[in-house]
């Protein structure tokens, strides 16, 4: 039944581990796959769904429904920046002026990581697409700035029930005893965590250095065009992005329950970079039980947080800012696996230490 225990044969368990490696591999390795993801995946997704046998009224409404807030944060403020553009750039140049590239992107990292968990992770995401494309660097250093603040974003995100939906479903899950899961719990839980790594990627884009060009949209041409056909087409492109993944994670949940729900914590922190691929959310809810101990989920969320980044599909801002900028596939792993090596295999020494 849809949403509860769903057993399923050797034959499923083996069409959707095929799955999920097709969706790994096929977007880096097959260059009409990457150029055409949103569709790609959204087949996928309804691949999942008919594989276990998971479809019901309620997922395709939930599948219709879920995109429609970040799509409309996407077109609202697409809006809003082609009227604000011109300002936007002004105090770019300014802050580039006065405190110097380094510095700039060091800030910017840092207070998107910081606020994102009181301004959620979309709107977060929406400005620093916006920004990026307003400072003196060359495409390669974009792409690499903006992996490593959408990995601020996502980490920053998880403290608040508001940041985005992991959290929501964390302190839901655990309001109970004897969690009793408040709005500050994450915070008190995994916040040392989170502000050490935030700062540690805000120091790492200190690395970039200023091109010798006009800072403007220079990403792509599309970046260029600002017309309200193409804000439509990308808010659509995000919409079926959106809808798409809530049906993948539908449809994955069995072979998720089957697979990690029983695994050690050791062991699931390292599973769980599937979240690249398969929203966290949805394997939160999957992993994170009321009689959970205070080390595993942190090393859960710890895990979770990170391995998000890894992928475009892994986090909501990184949907967005792909989609925005024109990153491929290729491109974001490139770059991202990097940074989430360094950081899983250092919060997973840190953690035994620590805890």
């Amino acid at each position: 039944m849809p949403g509860g225990s769903v057993e399923l044969s050797l034959l499923q368990m083996g069409l959707l581990s095929l799955l999920i490696v097709l969706v790994l591999i096929l977007p880096l390795a097959v260059h009409r796959v990457e150029e055409n993801l949103e569709f790609f995946l959204f087949g996928c997704g309804l691949a999942a769904v008919t594989v276990s046998h998971m479809w019901s009224g309620p997922l395709i409404l939930r599948a219709l429904e879920d995109p429609i807030k970040i799509t409309l944060a996407v077109l609202v403020a697409g809006l809003l920046f082609r009227y604000c553009n011109h300002y936007l750039q002004r105090i770019t140049f300014k802050a580039v002026q006065h405190l110097g590239l380094k510095y700039t992107v060091c800030l910017l990292v840092l207070l998107l990581g910081l606020t994102s968990s009181l301004i959620t992770a979309i709107i977060a995401a929406l400005v620093l697409s916006e920004l990026v494309i307003m400072l003196p660097l060359d495409r390669e250093q974009r792409i690499q700035l903006t992996i490593i603040t959408c990995y601020s974003i996502g980490m920053g995100a998880v403290l608040t029930s508001i940041g985005e939906p992991l959290g929501t479903i964390v302190i839901s899950k655990l309001a109970g005893p004897p969690h009793h899961a408040g709005f500050f719990y994450l915070i008190q839980h995994v916040g040392g965590f989170v502000l050490l790594g935030v700062i540690i990627l805000s120091v790492w884009s200190m690395r970039l250095k200023a091109n010798h060009v006009i800072p403007g949209p220079h990403i792509t041409d599309t970046q260029n065009d600002r017309s309200l056909k193409s804000m439509f087409i990308r808010a659509g492109k995000v919409y079926l992005f959106v809808m798409a993944l809530t049906l993948l994670g539908e449809g994955l949940r069995p072979f998720a329950l089957r697979t990690v729900s029983h695994l050690s914590a050791n062991w699931l922190y390292w599973i769980n970079t599937s979240s690249a691929v398969l929203d966290n959310a949805t394997l939160a809810a999957i992993e994170i039980t009321h009689d959970i101990s205070d080390r595993s989920l942190t090393f859960l969320l710890m895990s979770l947080v990170v391995s998000g980044g890894l992928m475009i599909p892994g986090n909501i801002p990184n949907i967005i800012c792909a989609s925005k900028l024109g990153i491929k596939s290729k491109e974001w792993v490139q770059h991202a696996w990097k940074i989430g090596l360094v950081f899983m295999t250092g919060f997973f020494l840190l953690l035994h230490i620590v805890l």
